[in-house]
């Protein structure tokens, strides 16, 4: 369930930068927001996961 939600905000950001590009031939900053936000939630989870199970 930790990976649900970034992987969720990744993926929207992805398909809304598809559709931005499609239809207005840039990405724009919003899609560029989620696909960080995502992936950086996404990373910091799994470094949490990590450092849990080593202590």
């Amino acid at each position: 369930m930790r990976t649900a939600v970034p992987v969720t905000i990744t993926v929207t950001g992805l398909a809304l930068m598809a559709f931005m590009i499609v239809v207005e031939g840039e990405p724009g900053a919003l899609p560029l927001a989620l696909i960080a936000l995502g992936a950086g939630w996404f990373g910091l989870a799994r470094v949490r996961r990590g450092t849990s199970r080593r202590g």
